[in-house]
């Protein structure tokens, strides 16, 4: 996987989203979900900061060349028909050699159950599988996180593993699934 051999849109459109790399004036609306405590705790990770929120977007700004194990590709997920970011996704390239690559979603609570988090995944999964040449993405995923599960198996992700207390959210332990999908079961 060579950053000449993969062209990576500037913006993906599905029926009701835009996805497309972050901008600096988007750090107050990612600060709006990525500071809620609810939603930090399925990563592992305190609340981020609204300086963090916007540092990781210019961090960020000159895009990724997906090629190197790490290198990671992170849209804004946008409503088509009103402004501001709803939440995100994310590829990372986690074996170059073996073209595995994991994905992630995060997204604002006041979107949720309406299908914006499966849509999302799904176009980035799409664009793993099609133009970035991925033959496996996984998701790993708090096992308490029953809408990242439901999202998992509506893009027809097996569950292959469950990771028992296998990571320590401040004093919590907590247990993660892992889903994967190969790109020959891929139905888009």
């Amino acid at each position: 996987m060579t950053a000449a051999s993969h062209h990576i849109p500037a913006t993906i459109a599905t029926e009701r989203l835009l996805l497309r790399p972050f901008a600096p004036g988007d750090a107050g609306d990612r600060y709006a979900y990525q500071s809620l405590p609810e939603v930090s705790r399925y990563l592992y990770r305190p609340p981020l900061s609204r300086k963090a929120c916007a540092e990781s977007i210019v961090a960020r700004a000159a895009g990724t060349d997906w090629k190197a194990d790490g290198d990671t590709l992170l849209l804004a997920v946008c409503r088509a028909d009103e402004p501001g970011v709803i939440g995100e996704v994310a590829l990372t390239l986690r074996s170059a050699r073996a073209r595995q690559a994991e994905i992630g979603w995060v997204f604002n609570p006041q979107y949720a159950g309406q299908g914006y988090a499966t849509e999302a995944a799904r176009a980035l999964a799409a664009l793993g599988f099609g133009q970035l040449g991925v033959h496996r993405v996984f998701a790993r995923l708090d096992v308490l996180n029953v809408a990242s599960v439901r999202v998992c198996e509506r893009l027809g992700m097996r569950r292959e593993a469950h990771l028992v207390d296998n990571d320590l959210d401040g004093d919590r332990w907590g247990s993660e699934y892992l889903y994967a999908l190969l790109s020959h079961e891929w139905k888009g």
